[in-house]
C-alpha cells in the first residue's frame, strides 16, 4: 500500500477549504498556500514516478480488503501510466500557480480563484488515480464544476456565454458517462475497473458491450474535445484566464478525457478491431479538421484552442493504431511503439501548449488584445516572451531539435511500419500546416511593424510570469531526451506495458 497516494487528492481539497476560510482574513495566504501545495504535489509526483517502475501501487481507502475476491472498498491505483499524468497535472499546476501571482491581480476575489484552482487539481488527480468507475465520475464532477467557474471568472459577456456552452455540453458528457457506468454496474454488479474486466471476460454480450463502449467513448470524448465533440473547447479555452487556459488545454482534456479513454479501453474492455478503427478514425479527423479550423484564426487563444484538438488527434491516432494491431494479434512490437509515441506526444503537448497559452496571456497582459492583426514588433520589448514563444511554436510544429519533432516522428514511423501509409502522410501534412500557422503567429505578434502609435511602449511581464514561461521552454527542450531508447525505457515503457498487458493490472488488484 502506497501511503502517498491519498495526498494527491486530500491536500488540494483541504487547501481549497482553508483558502475559503483563512483567505478572507490573511492577505496573500491564498497564493502562498496554493503554491506550497502544488510544490509538495509536484515533488511527490516525480518521486512516485521515479520509484514506480513496472510495479503497481494500491491504496485501499479505509483499509477495506476484498471479500471473496471481490474488491468492495475504494481503490486508488498508481502505475507507470498514470504516474506520468499525475506529474503533468501537478507540475503544470505549479507553474500556472506561480504565473497567476502577477496575472490574477487584474481580477478581484483571488481567494475564490485559488480555491477553485485547488479543486481543479484535486479533481484531476482523483480521476487519474481512481481504480473504480464511480469515483472517477465523482472526481470528474469536482474538476469540471470548478472549471466551469474558472472559465467564467472574468464575469464578462463572452466568459459567461462560453461557460454556459461549456456547462451544457459538459452536462451532456456527464450524463453519458453516468449512463454508461450504470449499465456496466447493472451487468457486472461491480464498479472496480479490474473486477469489471474479469466480469466482461466471463460473459461477453457483443451488442451490450458495443453500446456501453460507445456511451463511454462519447462521454469522455466530449471531455477530451475530440472531433465531433469539440464545440465547447474554442470558446472555453479562449475566454478563461490564461493560466486556466494552460491548465485546460495542457492538462484537463488529457486527465479527464484522453487518459480515461485509454485506461478503460485497454484495462477494462477487451479491445475489438471495430472499436479500435473507430477510435483511430476519430483521432485522424481531430488531427486534420482541428488544424484547418486553426489556420484561419486571428485570436491567439482561439488559434491555440483549435490546435489542441489537432494535437490530441495525434495522440488518439497513435494509440488507435496500437489498438488495431493488438486486436489483430499482430506485430506487438509496432503496437508498443505506436502507444509509446502517443504517450510521448501527450507529455510533449502539455509542455508546449501550456507554454503557448502562458505566452498568449503575457501578450494580452501587456497589450490588452488577443488579435494578431493589432500586434507587431513585440520581440524587442518582450524578449523573454518572444524567445519562449518561439521554442513552443517550433515544438508544436515538429521542428527538430524540439520535443514535438521526436514524438511526431515516432508516431509517423509506427504508422508506416504498421502499413497505415495514409495516416502517416496525413500526420506529416498536418505538421507542415501547423508550422505555417505558428509562423503566422510569430510574424504578426513579434516581428511585424507595430500598428499602435509610436509613443506606445510595452515592457516585459513580471518575473513570476517570465519564470513559468522559461521553465516550460527548458522542459520543451529536455523532453527530447525521451527519444533516447534508454531513457524511454525508464519513463515510457512501464506505461506501455501496463496498457498492453491488462492481466498485469487486473491480477495485481484482485489477485487473478
Amino acid at each position: 500500500m502506497n501511503p502517498l497516494i491519498p495526498f494527491f487528492v486530500v491536500t488540494p481539497l483541504a487547501g481549497a477549504f482553508l483558502i475559503m476560510i483563512a483567505g478572507r482574513f490573511l492577505k496573500g495566504f491564498d497564493k502562498f498556500l496554493t503554491s506550497l501545495i502544488l510544490l509538495f504535489l509536484a515533488a511527490i509526483s516525480f518521486y512516485s514516478l521515479y520509484n514506480i517502475g513496472e510495479t503497481l501501487s494500491i491504496y485501499k481507502a479505509g483499509s477495506w480488503e476484498p471479500v471473496d475476491g471481490i474488491p468492495i472498498g475504494i481503490y486508488m491505483v498508481m502505475d507507470g501510466f498514470n504516474a506520468i499524468i499525475v506529474c503533468i497535472v501537478n507540475l503544470l499546476g505549479l507553474l500556472s500557480t506561480l504565473y497567476s501571482i502577477s496575472y490574477i491581480k487584474k481580477y478581484t476575489a483571488s481567494n475564490y480563484y485559488y480555491a477553485l484552482f485547488c479543486l481543479l487539481i484535486g479533481g484531476m488527480n482523483g480521476v487519474v488515480l481512481s481504480g473504480d468507475l464511480f469515483n472517477i465520475f465523482v472526481f470528474l464532477e469536482i474538476s469540471v464544476i470548478s472549471s466551469y467557474a474558472l472559465v467564467a471568472f472574468g464575469v464578462e459577456k463572452n466568459e459567461l456565454e462560453a461557460s454556459f456552452k461549456y456547462q451544457v455540453l459538459g452536462g451532456l458528457a456527464s450524463f453519458l458517462v453516468l449512463f454508461g457506468i450504470g449499465f456496466i454496474y447493472w451487468k457486472t454488479k461491480t464498479l472496480n475497473i479490474a473486477d469489471i474486466k474479469v466480469a466482461f471476460s466471463n460473459s461477453y454480450d457483443k451488442t451490450f458491450y458495443t453500446f456501453v463502449q460507445i456511451l463511454i467513448l462519447s462521454g469522455f470524448g466530449l471531455k477530451a474535445a475530440i472531433i465531433p465533440f469539440h464545440a465547447w473547447l474554442p470558446d472555453a479555452h479562449s475566454s478563461a484566464p490564461s493560466p486556466i487556459s494552460a491548465m485546460l488545454s495542457g492538462v484537463f482534456i488529457k486527465a479527464v478525457g484522453i487518459y480515461v479513454i485509454i485506461r478503460l479501453f485497454f484495462n477494462m474492455f477487451v479491445i475489438s478491431e471495430g472499436m479500435a478503427i473507430l477510435i483511430t478514425t476519430l483521432g485522424t479527423l481531430s488531427m486534420v479538421i482541428g488544424v484547418f479550423l486553426a489556420i484561419g484564426q486571428w485570436d491567439i487563444k482561439r488559434l491555440l484552442a483549435y490546435h489542441s484538438i489537432s494535437q490530441m488527434g495525434y495522440v488518439i491516432l497513435s494509440v488507435g493504431v496500437g489498438m488495431i494491431l493488438i486486436s489483430r494479434g499482430s506485430r506487438p512490437d509496432i503496437a508498443a511503439l505506436a502507444i509509446a509515441g502517443g504517450i510521448f506526444h501527450l507529455i510533449n503537448h502539455a509542455a508546449f501548449k501550456g507554454l503557448l497559452f502562458l505566452n498568449a496571456g503575457a501578450i494580452e497582459y501587456t497589450t490588452g488584445t488577443r488579435d494578431l492583426k493589432e500586434m507587431g514588433g513585440l520581440a524587442r520589448s518582450m524578449p523573454m516572451t518572444s524567445a519562449t514563444s518561439f521554442v513552443a511554436s517550433m515544438s508544436i510544429s515538429g521542428v527538430p531539435p524540439f520535443n514535438g519533432f521526436f514524438s511526431k516522428l515516432i508516431i509517423i514511423i509506427a504508422a508506416v511500419m504498421a502499413r497505415f501509409y495514409l495516416l502517416a502522410a496525413l500526420a506529416v501534412i498536418v505538421s507542415i500546416i501547423t508550422l505555417a500557422s505558428f509562423l503566422k503567429f510569430q510574424r504578426y505578434a513579434f516581428y511585424n511593424k507595430a500598428q499602435e502609435k509610436k509613443d506606445r511602449t510595452y515592457k516585459e511581464v513580471p518575473f513570476p510570469m517570465v519564470f513559468s514561461m522559461v521553465v516550460l521552454s527548458i522542459i520543451c527542450v529536455l523532453l527530447s531526451l525521451l527519444a533516447i531508447p534508454d531513457i524511454r525505457d525508464i519513463i515510457l515503457t512501464p506505461a506501455v506495458n501496463i496498457l498492453t498487458d491488462p492481466l498485469k493490472y487486473t491480477s495485481t488488484i484482485i489477485g487473478q
